[in-house]
This record gives structure tokens, C-alpha cells and sequence, in this order.
């Protein structure tokens, strides 16, 4: 027997409920960004993520605190999961939905000392102020607005909030692919682009490292017996370079070369630092094959070149799945009276690691804000409350799905 259907919270009413809240908005959001909260900074990302914690369990989540294996020699803090149960099925047309956001910034420990939370007229500033608590916040915002409002017509809604996102999310990303499995949708909350538009695609980022092996030989007495694997490199640099007129959606940039021992000696080994990002995994492949190809023939005779991926970012791809989600975010902007674009980004974030396991996913629907990694980050107030409610009216409309009906014509 199907659930009952109930009328999901209209739009308008959702935004008077966001216009209300934003003086608590503000008042949490100052809080967070009072937090130094460094990807490197486990104690402040911690006290972030019990913060977080408390919120999501006051609104009947059940929430628990992850702590990732560390990777490398410095730790990181935990990561944030927390789950509620609506009432549908999955059978009777509910979704799962996913809500993403990070804990971390890039700053140092003492910057929110030094530049603490303030208001400048309607922008909001402060380490993190954007990037990425302003969106955290966002989101339990719009989820305590649902839940004033008795809202259930969804199967489980997931809240991920994670400790590294500014490194990569090296020590969580085993934990948000975890998390995205079996959802039908995801949201991440990074804040809305400085012209108000939303994400649709992310390039993907592949880490390559080239070792160039030639052989030593006395520089002055006997180089004809080397093979300078410093030239073989500088002629690798300019052709991996050269790649980058090959494909629209894919930049190539050899970030880092490292070659030679000492100044008397021809050039035994050089190392090359890589980056390919493509906005589709096809091009990601097609600059890997590229390369392998140029290390397959060095210029200087006597040199071999080893090609390793050390890392693959998975692109946030521009797909039909994710265009039906733009539209309907939209749709709901235009009853506000926003007229919402999308933008695609060379960035990467966690919404990259969600689409890479197969979830429809659109991000940027925290509030507006720029300046992202500077002490001139802000946040446009006036837009909290629109886009609060932007994102509870998105997460009501794709919180049930009518079944799917047999066709007759099967």
C-alpha cells in the first residue's frame, strides 16, 4: 500500500521561514568561522564537527563521528555523518538524498583572532566565512526549516560533512564514496558563484609523475658516454606543454621538474610532476595515452621515461541526470525571482568524488560569496535567506518520485 501524499512546503512559505532564521544564521555561522579549523588543525575541525553534530541530532538525524586512518605523517580531523529516515520507500517513490559540505579552510591557526567574524553593510567576513561554513550552515538551516515545517515525503536524507576537503579529501574520500552509494541525488554546499550561479561540472584531476632514467658520465672529460636525462626532461617539459592545443577540455601543466646531483656530472635522472584536468573522463584517458605515447620515444638518445598516475580526481561530468536537476532548481528559483545559471569550474571538491560513483549531483547551493582562500573572503547576507530556501524547496521537491508505471504497450 503506497504512503499517503501530503503537499510539499511551498517555496514562498519556506522563504518566509528563512527570512526568519537568518538572525540564527548569522549568529551559527559566526560561531563556526570563530573556529580555527585548518585542514591540519584536528582539534579545530573537531569542534567544528561537534557543533555540527549537535545540530543535526536536535533535528532527529542520527549522527556519528568518523575518524579516517590518517594519510601521511600529519592527522586530520573526524568526518561527520548523519542520517534521518523519512517516511516513504524507496517503492512508494522516495529518494535518498545526499547534502555535502567541509569543515576545513585553508588558514592558519590564529587567523580567526586575527580577522574575526564581521559585517561590512550586507557582506559577512572571516576565514571560512564562504568556503565553506557559510554553506555548512546553509544546510542545517534548510533542514531545520523542513522539519518546522513537518516535512518526511523522502527516504533518507544524508548529511556529510568532512574534515579535508581543502587538501583533496586524501584521509575522507574512502568515506564519502562510502556515504554516496545508493543515493538517488546529492547537493554540495559550497557557496553559489560571485554572479549567483550554480555548479553543474567540475574538471577531473589526474596526478602524474615521469622518472627520466640516462646515465652519468664526467662532464667534461667524458660526456659523449652519458645519456643527460635534464635535457630529456627540458624536451618532455615543452612537449607535454605542447598537448594543451589538442583538446578544448583539457589542460595539461607540468607543475614541478626536479634533475641532477651535481654540476660536474651529465644528468643521471630527472623527475617530472604532472597535471592533466578534463572536464570528461575521456579526455583524462586521451592525456594519459598522450603522454605514454611521448614517453615511449625520449628525445636523447640512451634515456627511457616511467610514467605513474599517482592520483585520479574523478570529473563532476555536465550530464542529462544533472541538467534535470538544474532545471528543477531553477524552476524554483524563478518563484523567487532568481534567475539562476550554471557555471563549470576547473575546481575540484567532494562533489567530484560523489558523481564519480554514479550520483546526479549539483553544487554550489550555499549563499553567495568570493574571495575564497584570501583575507578578502566574503559572504552576501541578502542572499542567505533566498537561497536557504532555494535549497529546502530543491530538497522537498526531490524527496519523492511517483513510481514508475508498467507501459501497456510491454
Amino acid at each position: 500500500m503506497s504512503a499517503p501524499v501530503r503537499q510539499r512546503p511551498r517555496t514562498a512559505a519556506l522563504l518566509t521561514l528563512a527570512r526568519a532564521h537568518q538572525p540564527r544564521y548569522l549568529k551559527e555561522l559566526a560561531e563556526l568561522v570563530a573556529i580555527d579549523s585548518g585542514s591540519y588543525s584536528p582539534a579545530g575541525v573537531n569542534r567544528v564537527g561537534e557543533i555540527v553534530g549537535d545540530r543535526l541530532r536536535n533535528l532527529g538525524f542520527d549522527t556519528r563521528r568518523l575518524s579516517p586512518p590518517p594519510v601521511g605523517a600529519r592527522a586530520t580531523g573526524d568526518l561527520v555523518v548523519a542520517r534521518k529516515k523519512g517516511s516513504l520507500s524507496v517503492e512508494d517513490g522516495g529518494r535518498r538524498i545526499l547534502l555535502a559540505a567541509h569543515m576545513d579552510t585553508v588558514f592558519e591557526d590564529g587567523t580567526a583572532a586575527e580577522r574575526p567574524f564581521a559585517l561590512a553593510g550586507s557582506h559577512a567576513h572571516g576565514p571560512g566565512v564562504s568556503d565553506d561554513k557559510g554553506g555548512l550552515v546553509a544546510g542545517l538551516t534548510a533542514l531545520r526549516i523542513l522539519e518546522e515545517t513537518g516535512f518526511q515525503e523522502y527516504a533518507e536524507l544524508v548529511f556529510l560533512a568532512v574534515p579535508d576537503e581543502e587538501i583533496g579529501s586524501p584521509a575522507s574520500r574512502p568515506l564519502t564514496e562510502k556515504a554516496a552509494h545508493g543515493m538517488h541525488y546529492a547537493l554540495a554546499l559550497e557557496c553559489a558563484r560571485e554572479n549567483g550561479d550554480i555548479v553543474i561540472a567540475r574538471k577531473g584531476v589526474a596526478d602524474f609523475r615521469l622518472t627520466v632514467t640516462g646515465r652519468a658520465a664526467h662532464a667534461g672529460i667524458e660526456p659523449e658516454r652519458g645519456a643527460n636525462a635534464a635535457l630529456a626532461a627540458a624536451h618532455l617539459t615543452v612537449a607535454l606543454q605542447g598537448l594543451n592545443s589538442h583538446w578544448d577540455d583539457v589542460t595539461v601543466n607540468v607543475g614541478m621538474v626536479h634533475a641532477g646531483t651535481r654540476i660536474n656530472i651529465v644528468c643521471p635522472e630527472a623527475e617530472l610532476h604532472v597535471e592533466v584536468r578534463s572536464a570528461t573522463t575521456r579526455g583524462i584517458r586521451q592525456a594519459r595515452r598522450a603522454i605514454e605515447e611521448l614517453a615511449a620515444h625520449p628525445a636523447v638518445a640512451g634515456t627511457t621515461v616511467r610514467v605513474e598516475q599517482l592520483d585520479l580526481c574523478p570529473p563532476m561530468e555536465d550530464t542529462d541526470a544533472s541538467r534535470r536537476l538544474l532545471r528543477t532548481a531553477q524552476s524554483i528559483g524563478a518563484e523567487m525571482g532568481l534567475s539562476i545559471g550554471a557555471a563549470a569550474t576547473g575546481g575540484v571538491g567532494d562533489a567530484n568524488l560523489i558523481a564519480g560513483a554514479g550520483v546526479p549531483v549539483l553544487d554550489g547551493l550555499g549563499p553567495v560569496g568570493g574571495g575564497d582562500h584570501s583575507p578578502q573572503e566574503w559572504l552576501d547576507t541578502t542572499t542567505v535567506a533566498p537561497r536557504v530556501a532555494l535549497l529546502a524547496s530543491l530538497i522537498a521537491e526531490l524527496g519523492r518520485e511517483q513510481p514508475r508505471r508498467p507501459d501497456p504497450a510491454a
